[in-house]
C-alpha cells in the first residue's frame, strides 16, 4: 500500500522538554522544537477481523491534543499510551465501504480482543482499565494514542467496527466532527445530576464548555443555568444555547451570589450554585468552583485539570462532591432508560445545530499554524479548529 501522510508524535524526552519550554512563550508553538512531525508512513496493518480502514475527512484539536504537544499533558499517562503515535480522536471519515462514519475513539474490550463487561456495552464501559494496555494492540486509551491504530491526523487509519458509528446523511462533515466533543459534554451533564430549578454554574465557554452547556439545556429546560464565558463570540454562542445568564468569567461568583442570595465569606460564598461544572481544568478554576458550589453541592471536572496544586480545606469543609468526567459510554438516563453516549450526542448535534463551532480548518501541511490557531482559539474568535483532508 502506498504510503500515507501523518503527523506523528515520537517518543523524545529532549523534544518533548523543548516543546514546554517554547510554549510557556506562546501557547501551540510546541510543534515546532517538539517531538510531532508530519511524516510518510506505511498505513497501520489491520489488527484483524471485524476491523476497517478509515479515510480521514475532519479530525478536530482538542484540549488535551494541544497539551501534549506543547508538552504540559501529564506523566499519568504514559504507561496508557504507545509511541510513536498519531493524535487525532475527533474524526469524521469514511469507511472502507463507502460509508462515512464517526470515530467514538476508545479502545474498548471489543477492539482489544476481549469479551464487553455486558450486552451491548459501549467501548468506554467496564470497571477495570487493564484492557487498555493488554489484549493484541500495543497499550492505547484510545485511537489517537495507541502506536497500533493510527490516528485522525493522518490521510487514513484503522478501527474496530465497535468504534464506528454511521453519520446521518442530514449532518455536514464540520457537524459530524463535533459529535466526539459533544459526547464528552452529554457525559458531563449526566454525571452532574442536576434536578429541576437547580442553580448550575459552568466555567469556560470553550469547545467543552459550549458543548456541556447545550447538553445540560437539552436535559434539563428548568435548570437555572450561569456561564462565565471570556470572549465576545463565546459569550454570543452562550447565549443562544440557552444560558440563562452569561457574564465575563471575574463576575461569575457575583452572579451565583446574586441568583442564591448568599453572603462571601473571604473568597467563597455562603451557599452558591448547587452544581458546578469546571470546563477549564486549572488550579485556580477548580478552586473557585468549590468555592462558588453550594455546601453539599456537586463540582464537575469537565476540563482536563492535569497536576495542579489545590487547598482541598473548602472541599472538606463544605462537603462538596468532587466528580470527573473523562469521556462516554452508556448512560443511565433520569427516566430509568439507557442510552449510549454517542447516540445522545449525534442527536443533539443536529438539533442544537453544532456544527456552527467549527471555526477554522486547516491542511495537514500546515499543522504548526493550525496548533497555533487553536490554542489561541478564543481570542481570535473560535472555538473548534480542525484539520481538513478532503
Amino acid at each position: 500500500m502506498s504510503p500515507v501522510k501523518a503527523l506523528e508524535f515520537s517518543r523524545s524526552e529532549a523534544r518533548y522538554v523543548a516543546a514546554a519550554i517554547s510554549s510557556r512563550f506562546r501557547a501551540g508553538s510546541g510543534a515546532g522544537p517538539g517531538p510531532l512531525a508530519l511524516v510518510d508512513t506505511d498505513p497501520v496493518e489491520l489488527p484483524g477481523a471485524g476491523w476497517h480502514r478509515v479515510q480521514t475527512r475532519l479530525a478536530g484539536i482538542c484540549g488535551s491534543d494541544l497539551a501534549t504537544v506543547d508538552g504540559r499533558s501529564a506523566r499519568y499517562f504514559e504507561p496508557w499510551v504507545s509511541f510513536p503515535f498519531v493524535p487525532g480522536h475527533e474524526v469524521v471519515g469514511e469507511r472502507d465501504d463507502g460509508v462515512r462514519v464517526v470515530l467514538e475513539p476508545v479502545l474498548g474490550h471489543e477492539a482489544r480482543g476481549f469479551p464487553p463487561p455486558f450486552p451491548g456495552a459501549a467501548p468506554g464501559d467496564g470497571d477495570d482499565y487493564r484492557h487498555l494496555v493488554s489484549g493484541h494492540l500495543e497499550p492505547g486509551i484510545q485511537t489517537g494514542y495507541c502506536a497500533s491504530t493510527g490516528g485522525g491526523w493522518s490521510e487514513g487509519f484503522v478501527a474496530h467496527e465497535s468504534q464506528l458509528h454511521p453519520v446521518p446523511d442530514e449532518l455536514s462533515d464540520e457537524a459530524a466532527v463535533m459529535i466526539e466533543p459533544t459526547a464528552v459534554g452529554v457525559h458531563a451533564a449526566l454525571k452532574a445530576g442536576i434536578a429541576d430549578g437547580d442553580t448550575v454554574a459552568i466555567l469556560g465557554a470553550g469547545t467543552m464548555g459550549l458543548t456541556t452547556l447545550a447538553a445540560v439545556r437539552s436535559l434539563n429546560q428548568n435548570a437555572q443555568v450561569l456561564v462565565g464565558a471570556k470572549y465576545p463570540e463565546q459569550q454570543a454562542l452562550a447565549r443562544s444555547l440557552g444560558a440563562d445568564q452569561v457574564v465575563a468569567p471575574g463576575e461569575l461568583a457575583r452572579a451565583v451570589r446574586r441568583r442564591s442570595g448568599s453572603f462571601l465569606i473571604g473568597d467563597d460564598l455562603s451557599g452558591g450554585a448547587d452544581v458546578v461544572i469546571d470546563a477549564v481544568g486549572s488550579a485556580s478554576s477548580i478552586d473557585e468552583s468549590i468555592g462558588v458550589a453550594r455546601p453539599r453541592g456537586r463540582v464537575v471536572l469537565v476540563g482536563m485539570p492535569g497536576r495542579v496544586s489545590v487547598d482541598l480545606t473548602a472541599l472538606w469543609h463544605r462537603e462538596t462532591e468532587l466528580v470527573g468526567a473523562y469521556t462516554y459510554g452508556t448512560e443511565h438516563l433520569p427516566d430509568g432508560t439507557t442510552a449510549r453516549t454517542f447516540d445522545l450526542a449525534i442527536d443533539l448535534v443536529g438539533r442544537a445545530d453544532l456544527g456552527r463551532l467549527v471555526s477554522a480548518t486547516y491542511r495537514l501541511e500546515d499543522y504548526e499554524e493550525a496548533l497555533l490557531h487553536a490554542a489561541s482559539a478564543g481570542p481570535r474568535g473560535a472555538v473548534k479548529v480542525c484539520f481538513d483532508l478532503r
